[in-house]
């Protein structure tokens, strides 16, 4: 028996407006302060009327043309109806049959530079308003819920695939590089903790029987998933709990309604809450109060020409330029566009792809961990790191030496970024500057093996690990010394003694 798991979502973006969708709230994150950021607009109040907001508008056309949307010339507004406490109007303003956008594709690379490349379609992408937020709280006397409307009207792009996914993985790795993609376009800061990027994942099986014929179960949709490792687990456990139940009961796609659950990470299961509703359910209908948009052929064109280098095409491009591999091309993109920004301006101003990435990547990004910094909060600035590399790389100073300088100009940017220039007076203060003076390093090789003969007898013996010790204590004394020097002296004076 063969089982095909097929998935689509339906991915609901935050947009970066400091403005609501139809009115002139904040959309700033208050979640200590409740229902401050209302107007009679979002409330819902009779009398009040919606405007919109023009730049949610365009950021959902940069999206949509992102995702090789069709550009609709005429598109309207539509009133979703249905009851929930969060939503005040007792309606959503969305889009029904005339979204602005259908009919796009997003095409997801598998693996490395090797792998595969699935085209997602995408049915739609469309422009509706948020709804506020419900709160349980259970407490000594009972349940206590409070509705907090903050949220409410905020501008919202929903972006539907067709059930293109065909593993839990997949789906991940869809979500993953498209947060990654709309960060690069600066349409949504997307992060998922604060709610401003969530899933639903419809989700069935293709169950191929012993002659080939296709059994599909029914359609569950998990609704509000909010981070990828959740996503991933929804889906592996209902793919388990859909193969179960069709073993259990024959029932196949048709016999039974069409299901909303919803995911417990705690328990790691997906459990039932309501059944799921149709388009008629919703009773759309235009909305009388706000007029039809008209888009030109050149407000598309302006939209594309706004576009920047996507993600994956960066990736590869990195890749070739500075001679590193995929993957560290990945790590550094996947990062964001102004860490693979700072990146490539170290790059350039160093000469060596290869040492900036291995600089960045492992040095740099463990001492911005162990400071709890990000890029946006750390105070070294491109230039003085190119400085630095600079210094290594022309054997100014050891590697040594330069994580040495790395971790002081960081204890510095605490007043402020050090200048370039800083990194060479640090190496003048600190008497880092590689010692070329053979005759030195001989004096200080011969004292330190003078006192270690139970060491020099061990390296004779084979035991070159053990050379190690004696070139720290070597760097000690000559504290500007190249160890890979230091090393060579010392194993040349042990063969000749």
């Amino acid at each position: 028996m063969e089982v095909q798991t097929i998935i689509g979502l339906e991915v609901h973006v935050q947009l970066l407006t400091r403005t609501k969708i139809f009115c002139g709230c904040s959309t700033a994150f208050h979640p200590d302060r409740p229902n401050v950021q209302t107007c009679p607009v979002c409330l819902g109040l009779p009398g009040s009327l919606p405007v919109m907001n023009r730049r949610a508008f365009e950021l959902g056309l940069k999206t949509a043309v992102a995702l090789n949307c069709q550009i609709a010339e005429f598109t309207k507004w539509d009133r979703k109806q249905y009851y929930y406490p969060d939503l005040p109007k007792g309606y959503q303003i969305s889009q029904y049959d005339l979204p602005f956008s259908t009919d796009g594709f997003f095409d997801l690379k598998l693996g490395d530079e090797s792998g595969e490349t699935r085209r997602v379609r995408i049915i739609r992408a469309h422009l509706e308003e948020d709804a506020g937020k419900n709160f349980h709280d259970e407490t000594g006397r009972g349940t206590e819920s409070h509705v907090d409307l903050n949220r409410a009207g905020t501008p919202l792009l929903e972006v539907v695939t067709q059930p293109d996914l065909r593993s839990p993985a997949e789906a991940r790795r869809f979500l993953e590089e498209l947060v990654l993609l709309l960060t690069y376009l600066e349409v949504s800061d997307c992060n998922m903790q604060e709610g401003s990027l969530r899933a639903d994942a419809n989700i069935n099986l293709h169950i191929f029987d012993d002659e080939g014929r296709k059994i599909p179960t029914p359609i569950t949709e998990i609704k509000n998933v909010n981070s990828f490792r959740f996503l991933e687990m929804a889906l592996e456990y209902e793919a388990r709990r859909q193969l179960e139940q069709w073993k259990a009961t024959g029932k196949k796609l048709g016999e039974v309604p069409k299901e909303t659950r919803g995911f417990d990470p705690q328990r790691n299961v997906t459990l039932p809450q309501r059944g799921k509703e149709e388009a008629a359910d919703y009773r759309y209908f235009p909305d009388p109060d706000l007029v039809p948009v008209i888009v030109s052929a050149d407000e598309i064109e302006a939209a594309r020409q706004s576009l920047c280098e996507f993600p994956a095409a960066r990736r590869e491009r990195i890749a070739v330029a500075y001679g590193i591999s995929y993957q560290e091309a990945a790590m550094i993109v996947d990062q964001g566009a102004r860490f693979a920004d700072y990146f490539e301006e170290v790059a350039l101003g160093c000469g060596d792809g290869k040492a900036a990435c291995n600089w960045i990547t492992q040095d740099l990004l463990r001492e911005w961990n162990e400071r709890r910094w990000t890029l946006a909060t750390q105070p070294l600035s491109a230039a003085a790191l190119t400085a630095l590399l600079r210094a290594v790389l022309q054997r100014t100073i050891s590697i040594k030496s330069g994580r040495e300088l790395l971790s002081a100009l960081l204890d510095e940017g605490a007043n402020g970024s050090p200048p370039p220039a800083r990194v060479a007076e640090l190496i003048q203060e600190r008497g880092l500057a590689l010692v070329e003076d053979s005759g030195a390093i001989d004096r200080a090789v011969a004292e330190v093996l003078g006192r270690n003969a139970k060491i020099v007898a061990d390296v004779k013996a084979g035991k070159l690990q053990a050379v190690g010790p004696l070139v720290g204590q070597v760097m000690k004394l000559i504290k500007g010394a190249d160890p890979a020097r230091v090393r060579e002296a010392i194993l040349q004076r042990i063969q000749e003694s």
